[in-house]
């Protein structure tokens, strides 16, 4: 029934999954609500949920992703799992400062059988990496002057941020001009789309010089301070 269920309801948001990509799926529900309440992934959990607001929520934003892709604070795997079970070509690193959460990710890449994906822990101001993915991404983590600081030291040259956000972005955006501008991009689009009753954006930066070494700032200071 689930099976059936979950390929109707990514039919409807106009996406054509395979067998296995439902399994995958299903699969991923089962495991998220069976150790949910020892990790505290999520306080959704009621099937069709899931599926609408975190399957399909992260899947909407598939076509802006190619090569590698940095999932900054993944938790339970949004966006990072979910676009990794869409497109098997992206080499996703799933990076989160609980370690539990890692645990929790790495035993799913195992059951899901993804090749495509690894888990990393650490806090994005100590990851290593910066300058070196096509695309970075995070989903709700932070707003987007203090997000910006986050995710854009590890974008490459011409590559892109896709930032998930609700409805109500625009002060965020007109906030956080600053802080996109100092760490080296500009906002290329911003997509808008409905489900149900929801309505969720998408932020799209773009590189287009070097992010200055000093960011990230460590500790709290992007949350406390930001630019």
């Amino acid at each position: 029934m689930k099976k059936e269920r979950i390929s109707e309801i990514f039919k409807q948001e106009g996406f054509n999954i395979t067998d296995k990509q439902v399994q995958q799926f299903e699969d991923y529900y089962n495991f998220l609500v069976e150790e949910n309440e020892k990790y505290n992934l999520t306080a959704i959990t009621d099937f069709e949920d899931v599926v609408y607001k975190h399957f399909i929520d992260c899947g909407v934003g598939i076509n802006f992703f190619e090569g590698k892709v940095l999932d900054v604070g993944s938790g339970a795997g949004f966006p990072g799992i979910v676009l990794a079970i869409l497109n098997d070509k992206l080499q996703i690193t799933l990076v989160d400062s609980l370690n539990k959460r890692v645990n929790f990710l790495n035993q799913l890449i195992e059951k899901l059988q993804l090749k495509n994906v690894k888990a990393i822990h650490a806090r994005a101001e100590e990851f290593k990496g910066k300058e070196s993915f096509d695309r970075v991404t995070a989903r709700a983590v932070a707003n987007l002057s203090t997000l910006s600081e986050y995710l854009l030291p590890f974008v490459k040259m011409n590559g892109k941020a896709i930032i998930y956000k609700g409805a109500d972005f625009f002060e965020e955006v007109e906030s956080a001009q600053n802080a996109i501008s100092e760490l080296g991009c500009q906002i290329e689009e911003i997509k808008r789309y409905r489900y149900l009753d929801n309505t969720r954006s998408i932020i799209v930066l773009r590189k287009i010089k070097h992010t200055p070494s000093k960011y990230p700032r460590s500790g709290n200071q992007p949350r406390k301070n930001p630019l």
